[in-house]
């Protein structure tokens, strides 16, 4: 994975940010991204995509990354931001703010995905980056683990949903636990229209309107 990210240095490229988000496929909570830089000689074992390693894995390597890294950026984009302009464009633009709250420039810019923001350092998407990429994988753990402490702390306030366990994903439980007790504020409400009833619905577009 290093030397993958290595294989972009050149004379003018020295510093590279890795980038990744994760929440995008909850059903509730914000999405979250992060951009990390390394210099070129560090490496750190245990490193890969978030998704492959163990929650206490991730918690482990998430402190050394941290402390190794030469900068690390971090940003949130909220579930009522997510149901206004779309999960994708959402996730880009957390990316894009995690950029830009590096304290450090880098020459360019690697972005897990198939899709990019726009930005004046040049940014390259990387299709399972946060496989191939060292820098995207290490971002990818950052994020995962900032998300996942961000919906641990909101499951005190709506216990139901038991986020502490599922962090906001559609799983079995939280699927019957919006059907039962319906959404609550923190919930995306376009990613609940296949899911809840046509009572919940109708009291969801009476939200809507409300807010607009």
């Amino acid at each position: 994975m290093k030397n993958f990210d290595n294989s972009f240095l050149t004379e003018k490229i020295s510093l590279i940010a890795g980038v990744d988000e994760a929440g995008r496929g909850p059903l509730a909570g914000p999405v979250v991204s992060a951009a990390v830089i390394f210099d070129s000689d560090t490496f750190i074992e245990g490193v890969n995509d978030s998704k492959k390693l163990s929650e206490e894995k991730r918690e482990e390597l998430f402190p050394v990354i941290i402390n190794e890294a030469l900068a690390v950026g971090v940003a949130a984009v909220t579930h009522s931001q997510i149901d206004r302009i779309n999960i994708l464009q959402a996730s880009l633009k957390s990316m894009l703010m995690a950029v830009r709250r590096l304290k450090v420039n880098p020459d360019l810019i690697l972005v897990d995905g198939n899709k990019t923001f726009h930005h004046t350092i040049k940014t390259i998407p990387i299709v399972k980056g946060d496989s191939k990429s060292f820098a995207i994988a290490s971002a990818s753990i950052i994020a995962k683990v900032t998300r996942d402490k961000i919906m641990k702390r909101l499951s005190g306030y709506y216990p139901e949903y038991l986020w502490e366990k599922n962090k906001g994903y559609p799983t079995k439980e939280h699927i019957q636990a919006v059907r039962t007790f319906g959404p609550c504020p923190l919930h995306r409400k376009t990613f609940l229209k296949k899911i809840i009833t046509e009572e919940y619905q109708t009291e969801l577009y009476l939200n809507i309107k409300e807010e607009e």
